[in-house]
């Protein structure tokens, strides 16, 4: 079935949102970061592994499919983003981590041209630039800044890993038709989770932690988000699916506001203003465009 380019875009808005209280609920699980890659990533591998079983007629065929380049290539990306978001969260300043993620969009435009000859319109160029603004606002206000020692050069090589990964799984996904993306994505996430489950160890600590969250967010937020966002990507340039991914990151401090009290300071309301309004007025062109 052929859907209208804004079908991909609907589709990447949504995932978007759902993902949205993903912060929130890692917060108020209380896990540190290795233990929760380990139980997010785990339970959204296993929920699209078992969604894969459960819709799948030609399983034969997906497991080649997965075995492939563009399967290995896509399951890895998964993977290695999880883990180095993770571990550049916990062990850097998160300032140049999530200015580093933040180029999602870019390199999302330039491996659509390099790998598929995609060019990305003038519109699309000027949205990417008011909503790297607009993040960096927000970002900074969060985090009062940004230093210039080793710690934060690592830390932004880190975002800029995940940046990379995602750009590249996006594009492989819209490349490869054929590859299954609950089954890929999965296992990429499974691989994230085991890696976590690992470093913890056996004998993890369960003291001042709340599961449900974790849960909540593991087997509903991730898995559906993911799917829809890796799902738009093939009805949809990949630089407008990284570009309303980033709806998460100024969105997702007004939950935390909501659920434990952290109130967003004048800046980032600023700035997620910037991010919001950009994408809302490119959204409304498209989709008379189309």
């Amino acid at each position: 079935m052929r859907h209208s380019p804004f079908f991909g875009l609907g589709l990447a808005t949504f995932g978007a949102l759902v993902l949205t209280p993903d912060a929130m609920l890692m917060r108020l699980s209380g896990m540190d970061g290795v233990q929760m890659l380990g139980w997010r990533s785990s339970l959204m591998g296993l929920v699209l592994l078992a969604a894969w079983a459960a819709t799948s007629r030609q399983r034969r065929v997906d497991l080649a499919a997965l075995f492939g380049f563009g399967g290995i290539a896509i399951a890895l990306c998964q993977a290695v983003n999880g883990a180095l978001f993770t571990f550049g969260i916990v062990g850097y300043p998160v300032t140049p981590v999530l200015l580093g993620v933040a180029t999602v969009p870019v390199l999302s435009a330039l491996l659509s041209w390099l790998m598929m000859g995609e060019a990305t319109s003038r519109a699309t160029w000027i949205t990417i630039g008011a909503v790297l603004v607009g993040l960096s606002l927000a970002i900074f206000g969060k985090s009062g800044g940004i230093g210039f020692d080793a710690a934060s050069l690592v830390g932004a090589a880190f975002g800029l890993g995940v940046a990379l990964c995602l750009a590249l799984s996006f594009v492989l996904i819209r490349h490869h038709q054929a590859v299954p993306i609950p089954l890929a994505v999965g296992v990429g996430a499974l691989l994230a989770g085991l890696t976590g489950l690992g470093l913890t160890g056996p004998g993890q600590s369960f003291d001042g932690i709340a599961l449900w969250p974790i849960i909540l967010t593991g087997a509903l937020v991730l898995p559906v988000s993911f799917y829809c966002l890796s799902l738009a990507s093939r009805h949809t340039a990949t630089a407008n699916v990284s570009l309303l991914l980033l709806l998460e990151t100024v969105l997702g401090p007004l939950w935390v506001w909501l659920a434990i009290g952290e109130a967003p300071t004048a800046l980032m309301l600023v700035g997620g203003a910037i991010v919001v309004g950009s994408l809302a007025l490119y959204l409304g062109l498209q989709r008379r465009r189309y």
